[in-house]
């Protein structure tokens, strides 16, 4: 089978949505399938990284877009860069055969919508897998208004692609909601969530000790937030309590990654003199363990306006490798689903948005109990969203849309 993977971001880029197309793109070969990748030819959280425009890798032909690169920094230049993806992707597409299936993630936003256009034109089933749910996002993170113009032209263009899925990937039963809230037919929805990357994550006991002692670690309780920082995902309820506690030596806040909130945090550390604050950039896939691993807690955090646009894809790694987390969101959410199965409270801790001191009473707390052994209890829940499992599931579900006859 011919299949087309559809995407901002993928290999040697390391964000989120690169390592699951990539993991799902090497499935795919292993399967005996032909595969083809279309993304932007810059790194997503650095645009100054470029990768070849053309090559072959793993057997996978890989097509890279330009784009300028202006970065993520202001609307603006967002949306010229989006803008320009779209234009040279369309290019691209249109050169390219006939594929049996198109796999579209959601980045830029809406690319799902030209890869519905394009097999309309030529044929092959098409299956969205909704990484994150546009417009409603930027409406939720007010950059759009509800009743605006341009909200109904996208929610229009976005209707148009889910009406003509053949499958549609939903990450959560609050992102299926939403879908079918939407129109989509319950039976067009594939419901799972995203893999932990079991290739690539597990407990690193060394590479823990390596990492504390590289960064000043050792002697701490280190408290870590690793991964994009948006406004999906606030983070004042965090910082807030990391102020809070500036004179406790015995707690590291860590915070790990990129995104558009990535800055504000660096300067808030550096406005208020916060010693107890550290930030570094995403970490390379080899080196996620150790990273992981070096945490005595991990915090998740779930935007309430966020639940089913959304997912905190974040938490199955952190699950795989059976460590303690705090999930910072509303009462009801894919992740305080995931909590609510674990029955050691001292493994998955929950707190409000907005409640910095039951945030820092938490904290205080788990740094008297210090560093907890990794569950096996977290990992048992960890292995419902294996690489596996879910990977093959989605491999299943992808060539038996493209087996379907058409319309």
């Amino acid at each position: 089978m011919n299949i087309l993977l559809l995407n901002q971001c993928f290999y040697p880029d390391y964000v989120a949505t690169a390592q699951y197309l990539t993991d799902l793109a090497l499935g795919l070969r292993a399967a005996g399938h032909e595969v083809t990748v279309v993304a932007s030819s810059r790194g997503y959280d650095k645009p100054e990284t470029r990768y070849p425009v053309r090559e072959t890798w793993e057997g996978i032909e890989i097509h890279r877009i330009w784009t300028p690169g202006l970065g993520r920094q202001s609307k603006w230049r967002r949306l010229v860069d989006f803008g320009l993806f779209w234009l040279n992707a369309a290019w691209i597409l249109m050169r390219l055969p006939r594929f049996d299936v198109t796999v579209c993630l959601t980045s830029p936003p809406l690319i799902s919508t030209l890869g519905t256009a394009v097999a309309a034109l030529k044929g092959g089933a098409v299956i969205p897998w909704v990484m994150d749910l546009n417009p409603d996002e930027a409406v939720a993170a007010g950059w759009l208004r509800a009743g605006s113009l341009a909200k109904r032209v996208l929610s229009s263009l976005q209707n148009w692609s889910f009406g003509r899925a053949a499958r549609i990937v939903a990450l959560d039963r609050f992102m299926a909601r939403r879908l079918m809230d939407k129109g989509v037919a319950e039976k067009v929805i594939h419901v799972d969530a995203p893999w932990s990357h079991d290739d690539a994550v597990s407990w690193d006991a060394a590479g823990r000790d390596a990492f504390r002692e590289r960064y000043g670690l050792t002697a701490k309780f280190v408290v870590m937030y690793s991964g994009n920082h948006s406004p999906c995902h606030p983070l004042d309820t965090v910082l807030a309590a990391a102020e809070q506690l500036a004179g406790d030596e015995r707690i590291a806040f860590v915070f790990i990654g990129g995104g558009s909130e990535f800055a504000k945090v660096k300067t808030f550390a550096i406005e208020r003199g916060l010693r107890n604050i550290t930030t570094l950039p995403y970490q390379p896939l080899a080196e996620l363990s150790a990273s992981l691993s070096s945490a005595d807690l991990h915090l998740v955090v779930m935007g309430a306006p966020f639940v089913g646009i959304v997912h905190p894809c974040k938490v199955y790694n952190i699950l795989a490798l059976g460590l303690p987390f705090l999930a910072l969101g509303p009462d009801e959410s894919h992740l305080t689903d995931l909590a609510q199965r674990l029955p050691d409270k001292h493994y998955a801790r929950l707190v409000r948005h907005g409640d910095a001191g039951g945030l820092v009473k938490n904290l205080t707390e788990a740094a008297e109990e210090g560093a907890l052994p990794p569950s096996m209890t977290s990992r048992a829940l960890a292995a419902e969203n294996s690489q596996t499992l879910l990977r093959g599931r989605l491999i299943d579900m992808i060539t038996g849309a493209g087996q379907k006859p058409a319309g």
